[in-house]
Order: structure tokens, then sequence, then C-alpha cells
């Protein structure tokens, strides 16, 4: 036991020491790719700081109590660049007496690059993006509608598990569309890593993501539509037969076409006359007389006359002409609409309602179903009236639909939940058997077990009580140092002995 525990012991210290002394790494940098991996390594053993390169090369760790100072630190200085180079390629490598132009047009390209890049990779769901600008040749005899416009290349990496939608699309094109002078939408191609290709909203392809959208946005109205429809009459119905007695189902079709029409109305201000009001009069009339002859005959048709010249006649009458006319201007009513439907009209619709007759009914009676169905119809009729068709009472009556079907005892009937059911009671009878069996053998073990605790436990001996021989002992005083040693020594014993006594006497 000594050896055993002291063994144990040295064990402890030594498994205790290597666990308080050993280092814990945190991992400090992860995603990283070659070049930003490499530069944080070499910052780390300049500063002579441990640390511990992940497997895959992506991830580094360092010690935990210095985690958060090289992340400052490395921070501050700008190492991790995610693999793209910004504006600091201008502070770097700089010559003292300047640079060429095509040293700078091929720094400015890069750090364009690399800034687009660090701005996607900030953007919610990216983890990696690689981006190419291609900025033309300036020409300063073109004007800003000859110039060459930009182009943009963008690939990029969603997160696990992330998909874009429309709206976050749209954002990286504008993103890379500011950044970028004159960089029209049309000229930046995107697409992620698994060959899929982004289009923007409205723009060329980009409004099948629009209409996708909006057959989404359409859908999801329909079925709010329905469900609100389906809520009423049930909540209604639910009433009258019960909360668990009714199931409603209503099936519709919307129009979701946005109408724009122009309307130029003429209308006169007397309808029951049809005119306008007068707003300007002009009336003319002339009337003449004199003296004249009469009607010669036709021209030159007498057996003297000359072709072509009238006959002379010698007799005078009196001749006379009226002449008149009337301008009359009319204002009339010019009304000029401009109408914009709504997109949400309701075509058609359609209700089945099932309902569970009532406790000792096998189907509802015809005037409780009757009542349904006309209250359903008008319903029906009150969605129907913008729909520009009229419907009558009877096509009303064929859109709604009362089924009468005792769904909740089928259900209990196949669940096999109720308690009449001869395999409930079985399982049951089962289990209760079960359970005395257990408390049987439970009681049997500790019956057993006590047996053999109280066989193992020897019986207490009979104990012997002491005695004194008091014919032998004639000094009283002896007597009394014999009993007074009696009860120190042994006071079980001296009770004994005073209990015989007891028991003598």
């Amino acid at each position: 036991m000594l050896f055993s525990t002291v063994g144990i012991i040295m064990l402890a210290i030594v498994l205790l020491t290597i666990q308080f002394s050993k280092t814990e790494y945190e991992v400090a940098f992860t995603n990283l790719d070659s070049s930003d991996a490499a530069g944080i390594i070499k910052h780390l053993e300049t500063g002579g700081i441990a640390y511990k390169l992940g497997a895959d090369g992506t991830s580094i760790s360092v010690p935990s109590k210095d985690a958060s100072r090289v992340k400052v630190d490395v921070g501050s200085q700008g190492i991790v660049q995610n693999g793209s180079i910004g504006w600091e390629a201008f502070n770097e490598g700089s010559s003292l007496i300047g640079m060429t132009d095509n040293e700078f047009n091929v720094k400015y390209k890069s750090a364009l690059n690399g800034e687009v890049e660090q701005l996607l990779k900030r953007m919610h769901g990216i983890q990696d993006a690689k981006v190419l600008i291609n900025l033309p040749a300036e020409n300063v005899f073109a004007s800003l509608n000859e110039k060459e416009k930009a182009s943009a290349s963008v690939v990029v990496t969603f997160k696990s598990g992330y998909r874009p939608d429309q709206e976050a699309v749209d954002g990286y094109f504008n993103l890379v569309k500011t950044s970028v002078p004159n960089l029209p939408i049309e000229n930046i191609s995107l697409s992620s890593s698994d060959d899929s290709i982004l289009l923007p909203t409205g723009e060329g392809k980009g409004q099948i993501g629009s209409l996708t959208t909006a057959v989404q946005e359409n859908l999801t109205l329909q079925k709010k539509f329905e469900s609100d429809v389906r809520q009423s009459v049930r909540q209604f119905l639910a009433r009258l037969m019960g909360q668990d007695s009714v199931e409603v189902l209503v099936t519709s079709k919307l129009n979701f076409d946005q109408i724009s029409q122009k309307e130029n109305l003429v209308t006169p201000v007397d309808t029951e006359n049809m005119k306008g009001i007068e707003i300007s009069a002009e009336r003319i009339q002339k009337s003449y007389t004199g003296q004249g002859t009469s009607d010669s005959g036709v021209a030159g048709t007498g057996e003297t006359d000359v072709a072509n010249y009238p006959a002379a006649d010698n007799s005078n009458t009196t001749t006379s002409s009226e002449e008149s006319s009337s301008t009359v201007n009319y204002e009339v009513n010019r009304i000029t609409k401009d109408i914009i439907a709504s997109p949400y009209v309701i075509k058609d619709l359609t209700i089945n309602v099932a309902v569970e007759p009532p406790n000792g009914q096998e189907t509802l009676d015809p005037a409780t179903k009757s009542a349904i169905e006309n209250v359903l119809a008008n319903i029906v009729g009150s969605y129907l009236a913008d729909s520009g068709s009229t419907y009558t009472d009877d096509e009303l009556l064929k859109k709604v639909s009362v089924l009468s079907q005792a769904f909740h005892k089928d259900d209990t009937k196949t669940s096999g939940l109720s308690l009449s059911s001869p395999l409930v009671w079985g399982a049951l009878a089962a289990a209760l058997l079960a359970i005395a069996g257990v408390v049987v053998v439970l009681v049997r073990r500790g019956r057993k077990q006590n047996e053999e605790i109280e066989e193992e436990i020897p019986m207490p001996l009979t104990p012997e009580f002491p005695s004194i021989n008091l014919d032998t002992v004639t000094n009283e005083n002896q007597v009394r140092k014999q009993l007074e040693t009696l009860a120190k020594k042994k006071p079980d014993e001296f009770v004994n002995l005073l209990r015989t006594w007891l028991a003598d006497e």
C-alpha cells in the first residue's frame, strides 16, 4: 500500500506538471493562401514566436497567450492580403528617380484588381474572389461617347451552404461598376467557382433573374390569399360545427397582369339633346333682286341659230335670290383618364369543405348542407365581383362543394390509439406482467442477499458474567476495591454482575 500510494502520487505530479507546463495553441489565422501564410510565418520567426502550421497549409496557430497580440500586430502591418495587393503596391519597391509609364500602368492595374478583390471578399457570403479588369488605352481625341469602355471578369467562391439571392448579386455588380471608371454593367462578367453564371437584374439576360423573382412573389401572394380565405371560412364554420369538425381546401387563380391605359373621352354637356354649350356663333344672310331675261332655251339649237351661241330674247323679267349661312361653335366635356389597373385580380375561386356530421348522424341533413353551400357561394361571389365576369347563382354553386364525412373516427381507427382496441389492452397487459416479473425477481434477490448476510454474521457469544467470591474476601475494603476496578475496566461486566445479584435476590 505504501509503495502503491507513493507511485500514484509521483505519477499524478508528473502528469499535472506536463499538463500545466505545455503550451496551449489557438488558431489565429484561417483560409490563408500561400503568399499570406509565408508572410505570417516570416513575421513570427522574426519575432521569435512559436507557431504551428495546419495540415492543409491554410491555418496558423500561435500560443493562446500571444494570440491577440499577434493578430493585432499582423493586421497593423498589412501582411494578410488574401492573395491580392492593393494601393500599397505603390509604397513598396519604388525607385528614388520615379517609375516609367509602363511600370505605373502595370502597378495601377494590379492594385485596382487587388482592391476590388478585397472589397468583394468583405461582402456577405463570399469566401474568395479573383478579379481581372481590362482598362482601354486613353485617347484624347475621342469624345465621351466614342471612348472604349472598360470590362471586368470576376470569379467568386461562396462559403459552404451559401446561395446568393438576386439582390445580393445586384450588389456585387454595383460594387464592381462603381469601383472601376467607365465600366458599364453589361461589360461585367460575374461567375462562381461552380461554373454558374450570375446575371444582374434588368440587364440583357439578367431579366431572367427578375422574372424568376417575380414568379416567386406571385406564387407567395397566391398562397397567402388562399390561406386567408381558408382561415376565414374555417373560423366561421368552426363556430357552427365544432373546432375539429371542418377541413377547408381553397384553390384560386389570380391575374397578375398590370394594365396601364389612357382614355380621352368627349361627352356632350346637354345629354338629352346631345349638344354642348355654344361659345361662338356666326350667321350670314344675303338677298338679291334685279332685271334679267327669261330662259332662252338651249343655245344653238334653232334652225337659224349659230352653234353654241344663245338665241336672242327681247323679253325683260325680274329676278331675285337669297343666301344664308350659319356657323356655331359648341364646347363639350373633354375627359382624359390615365388608368393603371391593379395587378392582383381574382379570376377564379373554388372552395371545398369537408364537414364531420354531428354525433348520432352519418351525414349532414340537407338543410344544413344547403345553408353551408349558400354561405360559400356568397363568399365566392364577393371575391369574383371584380373579375370582369358575371356569374349566376347556379354557376357560383358549382364553384363550391360540401363533403360530409366522419374523418375523425377513421383517423382514430387507423391510428390504433383507441382504448377499446385489443392491441392496446394486450400491450398494457404485457407491460404489467413484465413489471410484476421484475418486481418479483428483485424481491427474491433482496431476500436471498439478506439471508446470505445473516449467515455470514456470527452469532454473539453469551457473555460470561464475572464472579467475585465474597466468602474468600473478608475485608470490606478489598471487596470495594475489586468492584471499583471491575467497574472501571469492564463496565459492561459490572452491570451484568449487578443484574445477576438483583435477580438472585
